[in-house]
């Protein structure tokens, strides 16, 4: 029987390309971003679970203010299976911003096919998934095979900036159940032979430096903000990596990141000294090291700078403590691992990631998940693609999982 599922994929191959262009044609950026949100795209998606033949998807609504519709739509497909113990594809629906135009090739929201790849906003991070995910049940449709499990596919909102109007409320209304299995295909490997159970600490480092505005001309009338927060980011820079040093060969990178990325903008002039900047870290924590004491070291930093300079610093933060590691042998690491076998011939290495995904959520409520896809790592890059070989593979390994029961508690 496996053979003719997988046959029937490979049959919906061009099925899958044309409804993955038709949903990445919708911007769906956060309203916290720039954009509007995902209900267009949400409406689109309803409507070709409608076509494909199966039951109206149930629509979970989180209140936000700065949505054109006042609420951050996600949907929900429930299709019975043989155990009424469910298993869960949870993909998400909003894409980052486009950025920098002139760095495409093709059009962001204008999907094109080129050598076996598609390009296109969004096709990569999360698309690909959401599409396998709903044609490997309409494989299993087309057949007539009723699959071991009750099947969850959820399509969320707001993953790209934190999941505040998506997962996070929608667990904290006992939608999922503790016995439930959960994958996130939202970030994997070339070849599919990673499995990720475990996510370091999250912590943001946003710095205002606050100084005086003078002519550049006439410098020591003012107090250049832009040299103090060159000289705290430096400061901060050396400080957290000669403070954190251990390693954990479950990550990759095996230790803790500490990155200075986003810098704002200042003065719209030249010949200005600036009296503020603000510039961020973002961090990515193993888990054996705690983010208080992080933040104890940019604090020390913080101090001395402002101290050695007379410039005001403040800093905000924003954390996420990494949630306990979904155990080896877990349900449904051994079913993914199974599936991941049968359908690519590779054994999968279980590890951890510095990024944030769904799973984390789970793991905080005591539900095991796992993060997998095959995939070329092109998310929230200009000229976004995915290979369409990789659809089709992971909607092999998703029906295998759907069909794969055995040995699983019922």
């Amino acid at each position: 029987m496996k053979s003719k599922i997988f046959s029937e994929v490979e049959r919906l191959r061009d099925d899958m390309v044309a409804a993955l262009s038709r949903i990445c044609r919708i911007p769906a950026v956060s309203p916290h971003n720039g954009g509007t949100g995902e209900e267009e795209k949400a409406k689109e998606i309803a409507k070709l679970v409608s076509e494909l033949g199966f039951r109206e998807v149930e629509w979970q609504r989180v209140d936000d203010e700065k949505s054109p519709t006042g609420s951050r739509p996600s949907l929900f497909l429930e299709y019975k299976g043989v155990s009424p113990r469910r298993l869960c594809f949870l993909t998400h629906m909003d894409v980052v911003p486009e950025g920098d135009l002139s760095l495409w090739t093709h059009d962001p929201y204008a999907p094109v096919t080129e050598e076996g790849r598609l390009y296109g906003r969004g096709v990569n991070d999360n698309g690909m998934a959401l599409i396998a995910s709903l044609y490997a049940l309409k494989a299993l449709s087309n057949l007539r095979v009723v699959p071991a499990f009750t099947l969850c596919l959820g399509f969320l909102a707001d993953e790209e900036m934190g999941s505040a109007y998506g997962v996070k409320p929608l667990l904290e209304r006992g939608l999922f159940r503790e016995d439930d299995l959960v994958i996130a295909p939202d970030g994997g490997s070339e070849t599919g032979d990673f499995i990720e159970i475990s996510e370091k600490s999250g912590l943001k480092l946003e710095f205002t430096v606050l100084g005086k505005q003078a002519h550049a001309s006439t410098p020591h009338l003012g107090l250049n903000a832009c040299r103090a927060a060159n000289l705290l980011s430096v400061e901060v820079d050396n400080a957290l990596h000669k403070a954190f040093l251990e390693e954990d060969k479950l990550f990759d990178p095996p230790i803790s990141t500490f990155e200075p990325t986003r810098r704002f903008a200042n003065v719209p002039n030249l010949n200005t000294v600036p009296g503020k900047e603000r510039f961020g870290f973002d961090c990515r924590v193993l888990p054996s090291v705690p983010l208080d004491d992080v933040i104890a070291v940019a604090e020390r930093v913080k101090a001395e700078v402002a101290r050695c300079t007379g410039a005001a610093i403040q800093i905000e933060i924003g954390r996420s403590d990494a949630a306990p590691p979904t155990p080896e042998d877990s349900d449904i690491v051994r079913l993914l691992a199974g599936s991941v076998k049968e359908v690519l011939g590779v054994d999968p290495i279980l590890g951890g990631i510095g990024g944030g995904t769904f799973a984390a959520f789970f793991r905080r409520k005591g539900i095991p998940a796992v993060v997998w896809q095959q995939e070329c790592g092109t998310a929230h890059q200009p000229d976004e693609y995915t290979e369409i070989a990789h659809i089709v593979n992971n909607a092999k390994v998703f029906a295998s999982m759907m069909t794969s029961g055995g040995g699983l508690r019922p």
